[in-house]
């Protein structure tokens, strides 16, 4: 694990299905209902209550994101964020990855949570250059983080060692240093 912004924010290798944070981020595609990945691999983790709440709530728009219960995760909620579908970079795609990033935690901080963990959103099969993604990711955290300290410690997730490698590498560059 390697820490940043004076232990606001972590970086783990690790199984997101596995964490004990108040929540997760399912990097989630529009209908909710599950999929391959990180989301299939937490729908999998949480059991079959998730998939019917999920139903309840009548999909999620790219950009946004969407709250409910863990069921049988190590975590309270899963905080399911729709990225974008990367189509070589004019389609809006960087906002809309901002987005995930900045209402996941409005939602988290909505909801009084003190922890979330982020998987790499958008950067598996929807195709998003993982270097872009994580630029973005960590400067839209770092972004809500500067403007309030009500917000929840961040653990970035990785799944495999490239990503983790490349997320320290920009981890040390994007948040330890001041913003000027």
């Amino acid at each position: 694990m390697a820490t940043y912004l004076d232990g606001r924010v972590d970086v783990v290798q690790a199984d997101i299905t596995t964490l004990s944070v108040d929540a997760i981020v399912n990097a989630a595609n529009t209908s909710l209902l599950g999929g391959g990945g990180v989301d299939g691999a937490i729908h999998n983790a949480a059991g079959p209550q998730l998939v019917a709440e999920c139903r309840e709530l009548g999909g999620c728009e790219t950009g946004s994101a969407k709250m409910t219960l863990g069921y049988e995760l190590p975590s309270g909620y899963v905080i399911h964020a729709v990225g974008p579908r990367w189509q070589g970079g004019d389609a809006d795609e960087d906002a809309l990855l901002a987005s995930c990033y900045e209402t996941s935690l409005a939602i988290a901080m909505a909801e009084d949570l003190s922890s979330i963990a982020f998987p790499a959103i958008s950067t598996g099969i929807f195709g998003f250059p993982l270097d872009r993604a994580t630029r973005i990711a960590m400067t839209s955290v770092r972004k809500v983080l500067d403007a309030d300290e009500r917000a929840p410690k961040v653990v970035f997730c990785c799944f495999g060692d490239n990503d983790t490698q490349v997320y320290r590498q920009l981890a040390g560059e994007l948040l330890s240093q001041p913003v000027s």
